[in-house]
């Protein structure tokens, strides 16, 4: 234990540095979000937001480019949407959490570019234990263009109120594969969905027929709530959902995640 906790604070310093990297200050060339994103925050403070790809614990395993604030900006048609659904889910005891929302196209292809080093393999535990690196773009996990870079596309889940506090993720601590069963995978502090958010397996897909029980009927709530505020679920990932009416259904932005001038 003792061994594992030093670990944790060397690697906690590494996040510190590669934070502050993460969040240097974004080139005034940077182009800015268009006047029609903005920050879901603004929109309904009550949604949970649990943004992986600023931080390490994600299937890259470090701050994703292009993520300098752990944010989720939409298309405002989206983030309305969501807050529609919200309105229908606290009364019941929930609350939506998001993942991931609006991605910049250098994220979509620093994505590529970590598929690409094979040897690259420190999260496979987790998020891939059953799937060769080399098969990701063959099997759809990676893709050089993203419907999140449209604005109108989000990862997200259900947590059950009052929501129970999440213990950070220490890098270097031993992995357990994201589709494990509850209280052996990452302590997430969300609701059963049969697997952990960017689960590269079948066992992802909505309606995998082995994900049975409570797993399942939290999928289908999820799914009946949002495609009741005009949402359409990828049946690959129970986590992703896209607005059917998106504003910007041929455009992929690159302006990077954060809170700045103009918008969002």
């Amino acid at each position: 234990m003792r061994t594992f906790l030093s670990r944790a604070v060397r690697a906690l310093a590494l996040v510190g540095v590669l934070v502050a990297v993460t969040t240097a200050p974004v080139s005034a060339a940077a182009p800015p979000a268009p006047s029609t994103f903005v920050a879901l925050h603004d929109v309904d403070p009550t949604i949970r937001q649990d943004i992986r790809y600023s931080t390490m614990h994600n299937f890259v395993g470090r701050p994703v480019r292009g993520y300098y604030e752990p944010m989720c900006i939409l298309t405002r048609p989206a983030a309305e949407a969501l807050r529609r659904a919200q309105a229908q889910l606290l009364p019941r005891g929930y609350s939506l959490k998001v993942y991931d929302c609006y991605r910049p196209q250098r994220a979509v292809t620093d994505f590529v570019r970590w598929a690409e080093r094979l040897r690259d393999r420190r999260m496979k535990a987790e998020f891939y234990p059953n799937v060769d690196k080399s098969k990701l773009f063959e099997d759809g996990y990676i893709a050089a263009k993203s419907g999140h870079s449209r604005g109108s596309t989000m990862d997200l889940t259900l947590v059950k109120l009052p929501v129970r506090p999440q213990r950070p993720y220490f890098p270097g601590e031993p992995l357990r594969p994201c589709f494990a069963p509850v209280g052996t995978r990452f302590p997430d502090n969300t609701i059963d969905m049969g697997t952990g958010f960017d689960c590269f397996d079948p066992l992802a897909h909505t309606d995998n027929p082995a994900i049975t029980g409570a797993a399942r009927e939290n999928r289908q709530l999820l799914k009946r709530t949002l495609e009741g505020v005009g949402m359409t679920n990828l049946p690959e990932e129970w986590w992703h959902y896209t607005l059917k009416n998106e504003p910007y259904p041929d455009t992929y932005f690159d302006f990077p995640v954060r809170r700045g001038s103009p918008h969002p």
